[in-house]
């Protein structure tokens, strides 16, 4: 379900962490999904500051999947839907 959301949204996403962390402490985000095969230690942050906003967040199978779903040959750790 995540995958598609993301791809019906490739205009209003964000990807990668740092720019996801950005967007999300900027108040642009309505939604964060985490790849669980990525680094842990990165995909927490998103995870715990998504948990002190208030913002949903998702955790898809695959990295792979994932950057596939924003159009993108390589694979993405975390993803914003924004507002």
């Amino acid at each position: 379900m995540s995958y598609e959301k993301v791809a019906k949204a490739k205009e209003e996403i964000v990807i990668g962490t740092k720019q996801t962390l950005k967007a999300m402490k900027n108040g642009e985000v309505n939604e964060v999904i985490t790849a669980e095969d990525a680094d842990q230690s990165m995909t927490e942050k998103v995870a715990r500051l998504a948990k002190q906003l208030n913002i949903p967040h998702t955790r898809v199978a695959s990295m792979k999947d994932l950057g596939n779903a924003c159009g993108i040959d390589v694979g993405a750790a975390t993803v914003a839907i924004k507002q």
